[in-house]
């Protein structure tokens, strides 16, 4: 992989002003908040609410939030929820550039959310018309205007979604665009398996993992060992840590530990993907990547005081 750390954090500084495009999952989040430990074979109460989500949506809508003002996202949907969830991204500030399935659904996710203390959550996954996004959903042309590119590793899961990824990073390294991976699900990395994992992800500027994927990907203990590692196949690793803040490694060391701000959680789903958005927004706007992750911080913290994955919006 070529450039230094710094050099790949810091090129298309003079493309500040350029677009965010992401592309990924667009999905309807089922959030059921429940206190305790479910009760089986019987009823648990829960307070249930249908929301936008997706991990590469999310992204999207937190990097509108945090600033910047053109973002775009590649996504592949059913008819059954099109129209709403245009609507929604278009309150939050994204430009959709929905592809339509004929015949998939739109992936539906429910969310197991604890209320307790570590409000933590349980994922119940149909990536539904998601992993249908194909090369063919792909244009050199949707790069016009744009400075960053961001993947969510939702499409590494499906052989036509790492199709997709292929031909785009393509359509990036020849118009020097940054691009910036979150690998997204521990549990499909499983599946997916490290070394495959790995060699899709070459040619990436940036990785995105959480503390379990990070482990998952390196088999270290110990998250800054385990982003240091990381931090030599990729030029620069912000290993997500939750309640513990980021790291951000480059050349094999941790150069920054940043602390996780103040929260009070109710619902952590999402949260990574705040800190994701938040900090593209940052470095889109000509921040280094510690100050970046400083925002992404903030961010992640205002998504664990909400339900849901997304930001507020005016509307």
């Amino acid at each position: 992989m070529s450039g230094t750390g710094h050099a790949a954090a810091g090129r298309n500084r003079s493309a500040a002003t350029g677009a965010l495009l992401v592309i990924g999952d667009v999905v309807t989040d089922v959030v059921a908040q429940h206190r305790g430990p479910l009760a089986a074979g019987t009823d648990t109460a829960a307070t249930i609410l249908t929301l936008p989500g997706g991990a590469g949506a999310n992204v999207a809508c937190w990097a509108a939030h945090g600033g910047c003002t053109d973002v775009r996202l590649l996504g592949r949907v059913g008819a059954d929820a099109a129209a709403w969830h245009e609507r929604e991204l278009t309150a939050s500030g994204v430009r959709p550039l929905l592809v339509v399935d004929p015949e998939a659904p739109t992936g539906t996710v429910i969310c197991l959310v604890d209320t307790g203390a570590s409000a933590e959550r349980t994922f119940l996954t149909d990536l539904g018309s998601t992993p249908q996004l194909e090369p063919g959903d792909w244009s050199s042309a949707l790069l016009d205007g744009v400075a960053r590119l961001h993947l969510s590793g939702y499409l590494l899961f499906s052989e036509s979604g790492r199709a997709l990824v292929s031909v785009a990073l393509e359509s990036a390294r020849a118009r020097d665009v940054q691009v910036s991976l979150d690998p997204a699900s521990a549990g499909f990395l499983t599946q997916l398996g490290v070394d495959r994992f790995l060699a899709l992800a070459e040619g990436v500027d940036i990785l995105l993992p959480s503390r379990a994927e990070a482990f998952l990907l390196t088999g270290l203990p110990d998250p800054a060992d385990a982003a240091a590692k990381l931090s030599r196949h990729v030029p620069l690793v912000v290993a997500k840590q939750g309640g513990d803040g980021a790291l951000v490694a480059r050349s094999g060391a941790v150069h920054a530990r940043v602390p996780a701000s103040p929260a009070t959680p109710r619902d952590t789903t999402g949260a990574g993907d705040a800190f994701t958005g938040a900090f593209l927004a940052a470095l889109l706007a000509g921040a280094e990547p510690e100050e970046a992750a400083v925002q992404g911080c903030r961010a992640g913290a205002m998504a664990v005081e909400r339900a849901g994955g997304r930001p507020p919006t005016s509307g």
